[in-house]
Order: structure tokens, then C-alpha cells, then sequence
């Protein structure tokens, strides 16, 4: 076979570049094609990556190149790095004492521990917490929350509980990441934020996994993360036993929706496949009760107790006697909490303040109310349809907040109630469900939401001009604006 023979085989074997052109335009067409998994997918990380982008830049250099001045979790790390569980050689000095745990005679950090769990390794690689950027890896975190809702939206679609399209649903995700007070948390990478952006992720995780109770022990395992970065989410488990006692219903003709409410009860009992509701909670509370010892330990070798929940009422701050006298959570502090959520406004100065360059409105450090900063959640009460689905995360989602409300402190130091991240994702499921078209008031509230939460995350503990706009008091006793 002479040398040009060779070459002509060989060019005939081997692909032209435009037929590998037209090869991966297909590849591209077949990810692209609407209603595809690939497709989903391929969205969801649009969703990431753009939250990503704006998280970083309204963060700032300062929050994005150093560790954060209260690295709480990153300290977690270094300890059990070290094989303890208090600090070695105490609180750091850059971290003003805030918040940390002392018993005899040892400092502790009693915030729920998962977050450190994440952060473990990448603290082991910087080889110190102050080498670790904390406010960095938060913000990586922040675009997996919207980005997961989406995808919960996407199957709801699929399923045929929907009716809204991909862009509505994309829409809805970013709403989510900027219309709410999502947006000031996402930015801040200190340990009480970081908290509910890793909480905010697990619970979409889990919102993703548990509807139709479809994978019991991956949702308990995601319960249980949930539980040991905000306890409020340890509440989300109603949502599964709801969605597990649906789908244990379906093979005898599902839940009954006549009757008295006695009735429907009898009805679903006599429904009820005990078999297969049992091969669908037992998987999902292990998870749990593992977590549940796992805590247990921990504050059984730290503060001597048995209680998963211990360790906050040992925190150096000047309002410790209120816990010791009312606990962490009772109805003594459900006045004030309920009337942050739905009452706390921004106020006006006086006018001889703001004419001497004062800013035109204040903010009480409590936070704003939690209607004002979201006001799309009114949608909430005006339901077109409202299915199972719906009635279960709204139970879910009240159930949490009743909680919060129950908790000794508000929230505060925040821009709006930032307690909410826990059951957001709930609501904004909620508002793809309840079927109304979004109108002219709707696009008004969500610009309103966005503008206002912008406004928060690029002022909140920003110091110098920026500080201006809030009212801080140390006691925490006043709540509105002072005479």
C-alpha cells in the first residue's frame, strides 16, 4: 500500500472536524433539550454559579481574602484537630469574646457542630483557623440552596403538581436567594450566618429527597445535618411522616377527602399500609438517633448533662441570667420574638438629625419585619389551589417559626428576621403550588423584596457610613423606636 493510499484510509477512518462539530452540537442539543434531567441540571448550576457571582461581589475583598472575626466553626475544627473539644488557649482576641461557652474553667463553642464538620478538612489543609477563610467558603456554600429549590420546583413540575414553567421556576429560585433575607446572611461568613446558609442547603436537600417519602434514609441523614446546624430543622421531619403516611396510603386509594375530620382518620388508619410506613420511618430515624447520641456525647463530656440541646446557657453574655431564669426557649419571650417578626419597621429620625447629614430612616438591630423585607409571602394566604402538599409545608413551616419564636433571643444583631431561613424554602415551595399567576402586585413585591435586601446585605456590619442606618441597644429590651 503506497504512502497516499495510507493517508486517504486513514482520513477516511478518522472524523472531519465539522462531523465532530456537529457531534457535540448534538451532545449539547440532547443536555439542552427542555423537560431533560441533563437540562435540570445544567440550569440548577446557572442558578449556583449566578448566586455565586453576586454573593462574592456584594461580599467584598475584605470578607472573600481573610478568615471572619468570629470563625466559631473553624475553631470547632482546629480543636478536634487537636483531639478536644474546648479551645486551645481559649478564645481568640480578634474574636471580642462573643459568644463562647465556659465551663470550668474551659472555653467551648456550644453552636451545633455539623458546619465544623465541613469545614474540617479544608482547616487541616490551611493548617489554622486564621489561615482558613471561612467567609469564603460560606459563600460557596450559598448558591446550593437556590439552585436545589429549583430542582424541587422542576420535579414538582414533572409530576404534574405544578403548573409552572422552567423560567418561573428559575425565577422563583433567585427570588429566593435575593428577595429575602437570604441575601444578608449569604454575605456575612460569620458563624451565625454561616450556620443558616449550611442549614438552608440541607433543608433543600432533604425538601428534595423527602417528597413522596422517595429516600427514607438520605432524608433522615439530611434531618439529622439539619438538626445539628439549626435545631429548628429537626421540625422538618413532620414533613416526611406526612409524605410517608400519604404514600402508605396509595395502594388501598389514598388519602380520603370527604367526611368529618374523625372520619377522614378512621379512614386512613383503615387505608394505611403499616408495613411499608414502618419500612419508610424506621430507615429515616436513624440517622437521626445517631445524631441524637452523637450530641448527647458531646455535652455529656462538656457541660455534664444528657441533653442534646445543652451548652447555650453557659455563653459569657450580659443577658445569661434571663436563660437561667426562663431557659433557652418558653413562652416568656414569645411577645417580643412575634412582634420583631411581624411588626419591627424602619423609623425616621428627627428632622433636625437629618438635617445635619443624618440618615434619612434607622433600622433597630433587631431587625425588620419579616413581611416588610419578603413581601411576596402575603401570597401565602391566597391560595388558587391548596393540595395535601401545601397544607403539609404549611404545618412544617408554622411549626418551625412557632419554634424560633419560642427561642431567648430574636435574632439580633440582624437587617431582618434571619430566623426565617429555616422553613424559606418551605415557603417559597408553597408559593410555586398555590397556582396564582404572578400579576402586576407580584412583580411589585418582588422588586420591593430585592431592593430592600440588597440594601441590607451591601450595609449590615459594614462600619463607617454604612453603620448610620442602624440602631443598636445593648440590653435588647427596646424593640421599637425610643422616644
Amino acid at each position: 500500500m503506497t504512502e497516499t493510499e495510507i493517508q486517504k484510509e486513514t482520513q477516511t477512518e478518522r472524523p472531519s472536524k465539522n462531523e465532530k462539530k456537529d457531534e457535540g452540537e448534538g451532545i449539547l442539543q440532547r443536555w439542552l433539550q427542555p423537560g431533560t434531567r441533563a437540562r435540570r441540571r445544567i440550569v440548577a448550576l446557572g442558578v449556583y454559579v449566578f448566586c455565586v457571582v453576586v454573593f462574592a461581589t456584594v461580599a467584598g475583598k475584605q470578607r472573600i481574602a481573610e478568615h471572619t472575626p468570629f470563625n466559631h466553626y473553624a475553631l470547632v475544627a482546629n480543636a478536634w484537630l487537636h483531639g478536644r473539644q474546648d479551645l486551645p488557649g481559649g478564645a481568640p482576641h480578634y474574636a471580642q469574646g462573643n459568644d463562647f461557652a465556659e465551663f470550668e474553667g474551659k472555653t467551648y463553642i456550644s453552636f451545633p457542630p455539623f458546619p465544623a464538620v465541613l469545614m474540617l478538612p479544608f482547616v487541616a489543609l490551611a493548617g489554622s483557623p486564621e489561615a482558613f477563610r471561612d467567609g469564603q467558603f460560606v459563600i460557596w456554600l450559598a448558591g446550593i440552596g437556590p439552585a436545589l429549590l429549583f430542582l424541587i420546583l422542576e420535579k414538582l413540575r414533572d409530576q404534574g403538581r405544578t403548573e409552572r414553567g422552567e423560567t418561573f421556576n428559575a425565577a422563583l429560585a433567585l427570588l429566593f436567594a435575593f428577595s429575602t433575607v437570604y441575601f444578608f446572611t449569604a454575605v456575612q461568613g460569620t458563624v451565625w450566618f454561616a450556620a443558616h446558609v449550611v442549614g438552608v442547603g440541607l433543608a433543600a436537600a432533604f425538601l428534595l429527597v423527602a417528597i413522596d417519602a422517595e429516600r427514607p434514609w438520605l432524608a433522615g441523614l439530611l434531618c439529622a445535618c439539619g438538626w445539628a446546624t439549626r435545631p429548628t430543622l429537626l421540625l422538618t421531619s413532620i414533613f416526611f411522616a406526612f409524605e410517608a403516611l400519604r404514600v402508605s396510603c396509595a395502594d388501598k386509594g389514598g388519602l380520603p377527602t370527604e367526611g368529618t375530620f374523625v372520619e377522614r382518620a378512621r379512614e386512613t388508619l383503615r387505608r394505611l399500609d403499616m408495613g411499608a410506613l414502618l419500612r419508610r420511618c424506621i430507615p429515616f430515624a436513624i440517622p437521626i438517633l445517631g445524631a441524637f447520641a452523637i450530641l448527647t456525647w458531646m455535652n455529656a463530656t462538656r457541660f455534664h448533662t444528657t441533653s442534646p440541646f445543652a451548652g447555650h446557657e453557659f455563653l459569657g453574655i450580659r443577658w445569661r441570667p434571663r436563660i437561667e431564669k426562663w431557659g433557652l426557649f418558653g413562652y416568656h419571650y414569645f411577645g417580643k420574638n412575634l412582634g420583631i417578626m411581624l411588626t419591627s419597621l424602619p423609623w425616621f429620625p428627627p428632622a433636625d438629625a437629618r438635617g445635619h447629614g443624618g440618615p434619612p430612616f434607622q433600622i433597630n438591630l433587631h431587625g425588620l419585619a419579616l413581611w416588610f423585607t419578603t413581601p411576596l409571602y402575603f401570597w401565602l394566604f391566597r391560595p388558587k389551589k391548596a393540595t395535601w402538599l401545601y397544607g403539609t409545608l404549611a404545618i412544617t413551616a408554622g411549626l418551625c417559626a412557632f419554634m424560633n419564636a419560642l427561642y431567648q433571643n430574636s435574632g439580633w444583631l440582624q437587617f431582618g428576621y434571619r430566623f426565617s431561613n429555616d422553613y424559606a424554602i418551605l415557603l417559597f415551595v408553597m408559593l410555586a403550588l398555590g397556582g396564582r399567576k404572578p400579576g402586576f402586585w407580584f412583580q411589585a413585591a418582588a422588586i420591593w423584596g430585592i431592593a430592600w435586601n440588597l440594601f441590607g446585605a451591601m450595609t449590615f456590619d459594614r462600619g463607617g457610613s454604612a453603620s448610620q442606618y442602624y440602631w443598636a441597644e445593648g440590653t435588647q429590651s427596646v424593640v421599637y423606636q425610643p422616644d
